[in-house]
């Protein structure tokens, strides 16, 4: 196997893939770009097709399974949704503006430089936006059942403590962002190009494994967006009151993948020193 080591003679060995640079914290020449706006708006209707589907396939489950229990696509239908639609989404904005239809993924992303503070904030409203548009398409397609069946609202569920409703999703945004993180790692497609992996497949399994763990206790979030734009469009009291677990719970695990992986998986403290301490000597 090839050796990973740092280009610039330390003895990390010969690298055999290329790292982006890190994005700059805040570019503003980035606002001048209409590459810029092209990924907002990429996100913005990625998240209002996301939920859409999603909420309605939500909607749909419960108002089948209320007049026959055997009905309807059941837990296991709903985390396929989610799963299948975040996998085709990606696929299709990834060439875009990097396919995250999640706050909590920009997030990640942004802690670990891989974009800058202007773009992570533009697509957090995009997304937001777009999740608002999508669910308010739900109610306006499902006025009957929008209401009475909980709008594809995440709220945590009886028997469960707040606590648990946290962790819950904290590990389960764990779970995705480091999957997008060692997806579309460079060292993984130079490692690994022997075996093809289409990154967005393993993200969308990765939202999958997810629901189908948390759905029970929280409804899963793992995606504040989502959250937000149901709960604004349903308008009840117990989402908002949860609200603030389905934001706190996602941040809180991105930006625990985003050390893991940056700092534990590829060594970025170990690196850092050793670059210190060469430069020390000099």
């Amino acid at each position: 196997m090839t050796k990973d080591v740092e280009v610039g003679g330390h003895d990390y060995g010969a690298k055999d893939y290329q790292d982006p640079p890190p994005a700059p914290l805040i570019d503003m020449d980035e606002l001048g770009k209409w590459s810029l706006y092209r990924a907002a708006i990429a996100e913005f209707i990625a998240t209002l097709l996301f939920l859409y589907v999603t909420v309605l396939t939500v909607i749909g489950y419960k108002s089948q399974s209320a007049a026959d229990q055997c009905g309807g696509v059941g837990i296991l239908g709903i985390a396929w949704a989610f799963g299948g639609m975040i996998f085709v989404l990606v696929y299709c904005t990834a060439g875009i503006s990097g396919g995250h239809i999640n706050p909590a993924v920009t997030f990640g992303l942004l802690l670990a430089r891989k974009v800058s503070l202007v773009r992570a904030v533009l697509y957090i409203v995009a997304q937001c936006l777009g999740a608002i548009c999508g669910c308010g398409l739900v109610k306006a397609f499902q006025k009957t059942y929008y209401v009475q069946y909980g709008g594809g609202a995440n709220e945590l569920s009886d028997g469960y403590s707040t606590g648990t409703g946290v962790a819950a999703e904290i590990i389960g945004t764990f779970v995705l962002v480091y999957t997008v993180f060692s997806a579309t790692d460079p060292k993984r497609s130079a490692r690994d190009s022997h075996v093809p992996v289409l990154a967005p497949l393993p993200i969308g399994f990765a939202v999958f494994m997810v629901h189908l763990a948390t759905i029970p206790v929280t409804g899963t979030g793992i995606n504040p967006a989502r959250s937000f734009g149901a709960a604004v469009i349903y308008g009840k009291d117990k989402a908002w009151d949860d609200q603030w677990i389905f934001w706190v719970g996602p941040f809180v695990g991105a930006t625990i993948a985003a050390i893991y992986h940056q700092f534990v998986l590829r060594a970025g403290a170990v690196k850092a020193l050793g670059s210190f301490r060469s430069s020390s000597y000099n």
